[in-house]
């Protein structure tokens, strides 16, 4: 399939083409110096352009096994293969031994591939000082430009790692031998990095379908809630609320409407063309199974929601959470209240007799879509195992048997997201105004009434629309983490339980019956020292000023 440079916009609007395939190459056809790359503005914007395809990268590397929805409570796969989408999640879900340092390393492990792309991004800096002619507007966009995707790159880095190896641009620096930096200085090179991408890229309307501040102020917001630098966030976030963003009265269109669409929410996207052939693969790995099998092929249905995911939305009135208590037993007959449910739960999850593609869901033992057992059928061929699929994120109007690869955008970071990035540092600033109007923000785009809160009650209603108004957008496992509260007990963190799902049974008389099943084969575990993973070993085999982290020794 075709490469293509990220970081132009279709039309205009969405950053960059890029996507599982590869990039199209569109450097000249005339070879140029790395001298005369940054003496043009066009040669320099081509070489910026490669630097751009690694913000895709890491969007949709986050975990080898799978997406990390999958390590928390949210998401199973359901086949018991030993491979990536497959067992492999579970497994490091379950934790225990099997956490050793190269296991953890070769699954959620990125350092030598970020680090490469860190060199990349250090290198095009370089010799835009060195050599670039380019006026110093052009000039200084170029390196904001650069310094948003280095900034970007470290950020993935220091939620892993904690301590890394800073490097930036003067590459004559580079060692054979260097030690870690400390978290602090971490952070103050992200902070930096993305503060002057923010001062110096243009606002959206002014980009040309470039990088514009809006994106750097945003990423701006996730970042400093790793740093905990409460103060930066708040104000990163009034920044991006002055840039026009709004969110999309429709909560389905938050993630899946393309910017050049007109989504006003989506503020850092990369888009596809099936024309172009610029696409991915989501639609196959995770549309309902029956999309394949009702037309003779096997696909779909990898990951598919937890009954623990679909317990943690609303009644859509307003009126608290149903009581599931009642469906955790075996032969029930009573239809579960998903239609009396709210609407980011209609747009994420598909249930059994849900509208879709002109059809209705069919997840029971002989369904169009089924049901596999877990552990007791190695293969789900499209089946669920929980008695539900992902319906956010998945293309309705995609037909993944006469098209295979899919065309719909990744939404990266969207204004929802930074709103609650801003409830977060409110919080901690003790300012719970601020927090309950951005929490009030969200729910009042779902038609959810909300009371103002405060203490204990704050916090929680916070963590509650982080969880399912970012589901699976993939998010959940590293807030998790950052809160420090992974190793604690479930549900608070990640300790002591099983996910589970409901077998359904058609009846000779059309009824159904559900049953209350785990889709675990033991309970799950998040050691502590999975707070930071292991260094990799060619860093310590080839860097003798850095030692494994204390709690991988």
């Amino acid at each position: 399939m075709k490469k293509i440079i990220a970081g132009l916009f279709l039309m205009g609007a969405s950053l960059g083409f890029t996507s599982c395939n590869d990039f199209l190459d569109m450097t000249p056809t005339n070879s140029v110096s790395d001298k005369g790359v940054w003496t043009s503005v066009t040669t320099a914007e081509y070489a910026v352009n490669y630097i751009y395809s690694y913000v895709y990268d890491v969007a949709v590397a986050q975990c080898v096994a799978g997406m990390t929805e999958s390590l928390t409570d949210q998401m199973k796969y359901g086949s018991y293969n030993y491979n990536s989408l497959c067992f492999i999640p579970s497994e490091i879900a379950y934790g225990g031994s099997t956490l050793t340092a190269n296991y953890v390393d070769v699954y959620l492990g990125y350092w030598g591939s970020w680090y490469t792309a860190i060199r990349r991004t250090n290198e095009g800096i370089y010799s835009l000082h060195k050599y670039g002619t380019l006026s110093q507007e052009d000039a200084t966009r170029l390196e904001a430009e650069m310094r948003f995707v280095r900034g970007y790159l470290y950020f993935d880095l220091m939620k892993r790692y904690k301590e890394v190896i800073i490097y930036d641009e003067d590459i004559t620096a580079i060692t054979e031998n260097k030690a870690l930096s400390t978290e602090e200085e971490g952070w103050n090179f992200i902070e930096a990095d993305l503060k002057y991408a923010a001062s110096n890229l243009p606002k959206k309307e002014n980009a040309n379908g470039r990088a514009n501040c809006g994106m750097a102020y945003a990423f701006l917001t996730r970042a400093m809630l790793y740093a905990e630098r409460w103060d930066v966030v708040k104000s990163a976030a009034e920044e991006v609320e002055k840039l026009g963003y709004a969110l999309e009265g429709n909560y389905a269109d938050a993630c899946m409407k393309d910017i050049k669409d007109g989504n006003k929410e989506a503020i850092l996207q990369y888009a596809f063309d099936i024309a172009a052939d610029v696409t991915h693969s989501f639609d196959y790995y995770y549309t309902p199974g029956g999309d394949y099998t009702m037309n003779g092929q096997s696909g779909g249905g990898y990951g598919t929601p937890t009954q623990e995911m679909v317990e943690a939305y609303e009644y859509a009135d307003g009126s608290g959470f149903p009581d599931w208590s009642a469906w955790h037993a075996e032969g029930v007959t009573q239809t579960p209240p998903y239609e009396d449910l709210e609407p980011r739960f209609q747009a994420t999850i598909l249930y059994n007799g849900a509208a879709w593609k002109g059809r209705t869901i069919e997840p029971y033992i002989g369904g169009n879509d089924g049901f596999c057992i877990w552990n007791k059928e190695q293969e789900h061929k499209g089946r669920t195992t929980t008695g539900y699929y992902l319906r956010k994120l998945v293309d309705e109007t995609h037909d993944v048997i006469a098209v295979t690869d899919s065309k719909q955008p990744n939404t990266i970071i969207r204004y929802g997201e930074v709103l609650l990035n801003k409830a977060e540092a409110c919080y901690r600033l003790n300012d719970a105004a601020g927090a309950n109007a951005a929490i009030k923000a969200i729910r009042d785009r779902v038609h959810l009434p909300y009371s103002n809160k405060s203490g204990d009650k704050l916090w929680a209603a916070i963590r509650q629309e982080r969880k399912v108004e970012l589901a699976y957008e993939g998010l959940w496992y590293w807030d998790l983490r950052r809160w420090k509260d992974a190793a604690k007990q479930y549900p608070e963190g990640l300790n002591g339980y099983q996910v589970h799902g409901l077998k359904i049974e058609k009846q000779a008389n059309g009824d159904f019956t559900y049953t209350y099943v785990s889709v675990d084969d033991k309970d799950r575990t998040f050691p502590e020292k999975m707070y930071r993973f292991p260094l990799p070993s060619n860093e310590l085999s080839s860097n003798a000023l850095v030692t494994q982290y204390p709690e991988w020794k």
